[in-house]
């Protein structure tokens, strides 16, 4: 083992000393805890490159070390490969997410999990608007003169609206224009459905046209929404228990996780299912992060992205374990939402 590897296992048991304690690590506790298989001489002189390369800091009070955003960044590119989960913890995030019901429950349910996996705050962006297609439209008769319509995305969106019509409508003229909807909207992106209900009142035989006006009108609004914008967070609580990770900063870290429009930037990086980004402390955009890591990734299919998911923690983070959670549950919910 030449002196960068060796000391890098230095820095490794370091991280995990410091992770699992919170504790400056010092010299004599490391020998003592890890087989390093050097003496306690060559490990201070390990420490002492390491710290002035950066990578590990001395708190004011203490004779240890604690990683810096630097020594966290080089442990995480190091990370040849995230430790996959146990067949049995698979296996429970499998059956807890595959009792869901619809979207929202599938996305609640991730959140839930994830917090819990983690120990941190867990985030999951709703499935983006301008990536869906239309699965199919259900018109239905709730009285002769008012209509309900259930929208179905391929991403499991469902959306019910209901319409007024002002005037009774036959249960054939209702199947007309469940057909008339379907034909125009059935397999293309919302936006692209919503320009052909726009044109729909113009093509149609005189005695539907006002049914069609006034169901296109509800249906472009529901088409158009951007739900996008829409977060699930959970487990803020897990914060608040570990103060001392943030000191001083504790405050703008929940307030900025409020602000959706902080975390939807967070999670623009996760573009890729199956790809993990880390981002740390420091190289975090927003100022009140930066106390923070933020460990987030696409879910969907390979050739399909619906959104971004992850967790927000302290930088003194399990980033093995975090990873492979976030991995593990993007995984079932992508395959959940693309197999509805």
């Amino acid at each position: 083992m030449n002196a960068d590897e060796r000391r890098f296992e230095v820095l490794r048991a370091i991280v995990a000393d410091y992770v699992s304690n919170h504790e400056p690590v010092g010299s004599k506790a490391l020998v003592e805890r890890h087989n390093l298989g050097v003496s306690s001489a060559t490990v201070r002189n390990d420490m002492a490159a390491l710290e002035e390369d950066g990578y590990i800091t001395q708190p004011h009070t203490s004779a240890g070390r604690v990683p810096t955003d630097k020594g966290y960044r080089l442990f995480v590119d190091r990370l040849s490969e995230v430790k996959p989960l146990s067949q049995a913890e698979r296996k429970a995030i499998r059956n807890f997410l595959e009792g869901a019901y619809d979207l929202d429950d599938v996305l609640r349910r991730s959140v839930r999990l994830l917090a819990q996996l983690t120990r941190q705050v867990a985030v999951v962006q709703y499935p983006v608007l301008s990536r869906s297609t239309v699965r199919h439209l259900e018109v239905l008769a709730i009285t002769p003169a008012r209509l309900m319509l259930v929208l179905i995305t391929d991403t499991g969106r469902v959306d019910q609206r209901s319409v007024d019509l002002g005037d009774v409508i036959t249960e054939d003229n209702v199947a007309r224009v469940r057909t008339m909807l379907n034909s125009a909207m059935v397999g293309k992106p919302l936006y692209d459905a919503s320009a052909e209900v726009a044109k729909l009142p113009e093509q149609v035989p005189g005695e539907l046209r006002d049914v069609v006006t006034r169901v296109s009108t509800v249906l472009i609004e529901s088409l158009v929404e951007h739900p996008e914008e829409r977060l699930v967070l959970g487990g803020t609580a897990n914060l608040t228990r570990n103060v001392a990770d943030f000191p001083g900063s504790l405050r703008q870290v929940l307030e900025a996780l409020e602000e959706q429009v902080v975390v939807l930037r967070l999670l623009a990086a996760a573009r890729d299912p199956g790809t993990i980004t880390v981002h740390i402390g420091e190289e975090n955009e927003a100022a009140e992060m930066r106390s923070t890591s933020v460990v987030s990734i696409g879910y969907g299919s390979q050739d399909k992205l619906l959104g971004g998911m992850g967790v927000v923690g302290p930088t003194r983070m399990d980033y093995p374990g975090t990873m492979a959670a976030v991995r593990a549950v993007a995984n079932y919910v992508g395959e959940i939402l693309t197999a509805r």
